[in-house]
C-alpha cells in the first residue's frame, strides 16, 4: 500500500489515510513524504504501519547516525532533522494544551535545546545472557520488545561510556552470577562516572578481582546494588569518588548517588534551571515552595537570589540529599526541605504550610492535579511548571485556569531527549 502523509503524531509516526479514510499511522514516515507500507496492526479506528521504501523523500529526513536506529527502542527519531524534530515537539505541546486542557499561552517561549549526540548522563542498560547470540547482551531493548539489542555502541550516551558495551559484554560473561545481574546503571557526574551492577547473588572472589580491574583500566566508579535502589553502596574504589554536577551560574555544586533521580541531561538542566528561575523571578525575602524538590536543583539556585525556599518531596532519601546540598552549598538559612505526600488527601496539606508568594512545580509524568485544586484562592501569585508529560502538564494547566483562575502566561519546550519522542516543557502561569 502506498500512502501520503500528512503530520506527525506524538510518537513520532506519519499520519497518513488510506483509500477508506481510515488513519493510519506509519513508523519511520514523514510529513510530506510518499511511501510504501506494510500493514502490522489493524484497529477499528486505525491501523499501524512501518515504511518499507520511500518514493518521495521529505526534505527534513536525514540518515540515521546511529547502526542500531529502528531496531532499538531507545531512540524514535533519529531519521528526523533536530529543527524539524523541535518543531514537532512544540506543535505536540500546543496541541495537548488546546485539546486537553483548553487553554493557550499567550507566549510561546523559545526552545532549550543542545547537544543532539552523547548527551545521555544517566541510563539504565538491560543485561541479559542470549545463548544463541553468543552470549551476554548489554544494551536498550529492542522496540515494542522486551528483547535486548545486540548492540556494541550507543550515540546518545558519552563517548567514553558507549565504548564500553563490548566489555560489559564480555565481562558480565564472565562473571559466575551473569544469569544473576539484570542491570547496569550508569549515572555521569562532572567529575566521575559510576556504573551500578545489579547484583541478584553475592560476587564470587573471581568476580570482584573482575569488577576491580574494569574500575582500574576504565576509570570507573563500580557499585552494587543487591536489593532496592537504597541498597547500592560503593565497591571500587574506596572511597567512591564524589558524583556531582554544576550549575554554575549560581555558583552551586550538586552531589547525588548513582541511583538517585537526576536530569539525564546537564548541559539542558543548567539551561532549564536558568529560564525557571528567570521565569519566576525571586526576590530576596519572598517565599517560594519548590514541590517535587529531589535533590534541590531548582530549589537551592532559587535561594541563591536570596529567597526563603521550602522545598517538598516525598521521597525522604532525596530530602536528606537535599539537605546536604544546602548546606555543602551554604545555603541552610534559605532553604529547608520537608518529606511530604503531594498526591491525593496529602495534598490538602499544602494549604498548612503556606502562604508562599510563589510556587515552582516539578512534578513527575503523573503530574500534579491533587495539589493544583489544594492551592488556596489567596496565594501564590505565580507558579512556575516544570513538566516531563504535556498531557498531564495540560491537564494541570486547565485546573489553573478554569478552577483557580490563573493565566497561561507562557509556555514551551525543553529537547531534554533528542532524538525521542519524550517532551520536557516549561509554563509560567500568573495570577490576573
Amino acid at each position: 500500500m502506498t500512502l501520503e502523509i500528512e503530520s506527525l503524531d506524538a510518537e513520532g509516526r506519519g499520519v497518513a489515510r488510506n483509500a477508506e479514510g481510515k488513519v493510519v499511522f506509519v513508523e519511520g514516515a514523514l510529513p510530506g513524504e510518499r511511501v510504501e507500507v506494510q500493514l502490522l496492526h489493524r484497529k477499528p479506528k486505525f491501523d499501524l504501519a512501518r515504511t518499507v521504501a520511500v518514493v518521495r523523500e521529505s526534505s527534513s529526513r536525514r540518515a540515521p547516525r546511529c547502526g542500531y536506529f529502528g531496531v532499538c527502542g531507545g531512540c524514535a527519531t533519529q531519521h528526523i532533522d533536530a529543527r524539524t524534530q523541535l518543531a514537532a515537539k512544540q506543535r505536540g505541546l500546543e496541541d495537548c494544551l488546546e485539546r486537553i486542557g483548553k487553554v493557550k499561552p499567550e507566549t510561546v517561549l523559545p526552545m532549550v535545546y543542545g547537544e543532539e549526540w552523547g548527551y545521555r548522563q544517566r541510563a539504565r542498560l538491560t543485561v541479559r545472557r542470549v545463548a544463541k547470540k553468543g552470549g551476554v547482551l548489554v544494551g536498550f531493548h529492542e522496540r515494542h520488545s522486551s528483547y535486548v539489542v545486540d548492540m556494541l555502541s550507543c550515540e546518545v550516551l558519552p563517548a567514553r561510556i558507549s565504548r564500553l558495551i563490548p566489555r560489559l559484554r564480555a565481562l558480565v560473561e564472565s562473571l559466575s552470577i551473569r544469569q544473576r545481574l539484570p542491570q547496569i546503571e550508569l549515572a555521569v557526574g562532572d567529575a566521575a562516572d559510576a556504573l551500578v551492577f545489579r547484583n541478584l547473588d553475592p560476587l564470587e572472589a573471581g568476580d570482584e578481582q573482575a569488577l576491580r580491574e574494569l574500575a582500574q583500566q576504565e576509570g570507573v566508579s563500580v557499585w552494587l546494588q543487591p536489593s532496592g535502589p537504597d541498597s547500592a553502596y560503593p565497591f571500587h574504589p574506596l572511597p567512591a569518588p564524589p558524583l556531582d554536577y554544576v550549575l554554575p551560574e549560581y555558583g552551586l555544586r550538586i552531589a547525588f548517588r548513582p541511583t538517585d533521580f537526576t536530569q539525564v541531561n546537564h548541559g539542558v538542566n543548567r539551561v532549564l534551571v536558568s529560564r525557571a528561575v528567570r521565569l519566576l523571578d525571586p526576590q530576596p525575602g519572598e517565599r517560594i515552595g519548590d514541590l517535587f524538590c529531589g535533590l534541590g536543583n531548582f530549589s537551592l539556585p532559587l535561594a541563591r537570589m536570596g529567597a526563603r525556599v521550602l522545598g517538598l518531596e516525598g521521597s525522604a532519601t532525596l530530602i536528606e540529599r537535599a539537605r546536604e546540598n544546602a548546606v555543602a552549598n551554604g545555603l541552610r538559612d534559605l532553604a529547608s526541605f520537608d518529606c511530604a505526600d503531594l498526591y491525593g488527601a496529602g495534598a490538602g496539606g499544602l494549604a498548612a504550610l503556606g502562604p508562599f508568594d510563589k510556587l515552582l512545580i516539578d512534578p513527575p509524568r503523573s503530574g500534579a492535579v491533587e495539589a493544583v485544586k489544594a492551592l488556596p484562592d489567596a496565594w501564590p501569585r505565580r507558579i512556575v511548571y516544570v513538566s516531563c508529560d504535556p498531557a498531564t502538564l495540560a491537564r494541570d494547566a486547565g485546573a489553573l485556569v478554569h478552577v483557580k483562575g490563573f493565566r497561561l502566561v507562557a509556555a514551551g519546550v525543553v529537547n531534554m531527549f533528542p532524538h525521542t519522542v519524550h517532551v520536557e516543557s516549561i509554563a509560567l502561569f500568573e495570577r490576573p
